[in-house]
């Protein structure tokens, strides 16, 4: 929580501000994401799984989303801020010489998926179930392709993402949803359905 505090000086407006944007979200299936069959897996996840086969390699019983409460809800705001404020953007030629490299920020500069990486590892340590942390490969709204975290809950499934602080259900971004990890298999990935109609994925392997 120490992040927040440099925005919000009085923790206790924070957590009733937080405390209100959990709560006015209903239970509700429409929040849910509907999901198509085993997909692709994107060849950026393909390649860090080859150098971290430990990582992809967890088959995880699902027990369904994670129940949303007040200190989940303050886990994923503070995580998704803190660890954006922590790593410096920056894209894979830049720092690699090449695309489509996933790894661990551990430098401190990263691309999208690498602050998904850290975000989808500090919540599984904090005891959120790796079968709720799934990467997310998504369309922004001018076709270029973005990765982001999404976490399954019973109030929906809400998203982390590098270019915001806002933690948000997916229906609330304007992102075009192709595919994500598979919630019963960390190195198997699903499509995702818009409109009961599935959609291509933007990444093949």
């Amino acid at each position: 929580m120490a992040a927040w505090r440099g925005v919000f000086r009085n923790r206790g407006l924070l957590c009733l501000w937080m405390a209100i944007v959990w709560s006015a979200v209903p239970a509700s299936a429409d929040n849910l994401m509907t999901i198509g069959g085993l997909t692709s897996q994107p060849i950026g996840h393909y390649e860090f799984c080859k150098a971290n086969p430990g990582e992809c390699s967890v088959r995880i019983r699902d027990t369904g989303p994670e129940r949303m409460t007040k200190a989940l809800w303050e886990k994923l705001v503070s995580v998704n801020s803190t660890i954006n404020r922590a790593i410096k953007p920056m894209n894979d030629i830049d720092i690699y010489g090449q695309e489509e490299v996933w790894t661990f920020p551990s430098t401190g500069v990263g691309d999208c998926e690498d602050y998904v990486l850290e975000k989808r590892r500090a919540l599984s340590r904090s005891g959120v179930s790796l079968s709720n942390l799934l990467i997310t490969v998504v369309r922004k709204p001018d076709g270029e392709g973005h990765a982001v975290l999404t976490v399954r809950t019973d109030r929906g499934d809400f998203v982390l993402d590098n270019l915001t602080d806002a933690v948000k259900l997916w229906t609330a971004t304007n992102y075009r949803y192709l595919k994500r990890q598979a919630s019963n298999n960390t190195g198997h990935w699903v499509s995702l359905r818009a409109d009961n109609a599935p959609v291509v994925g933007a990444v093949s392997q």
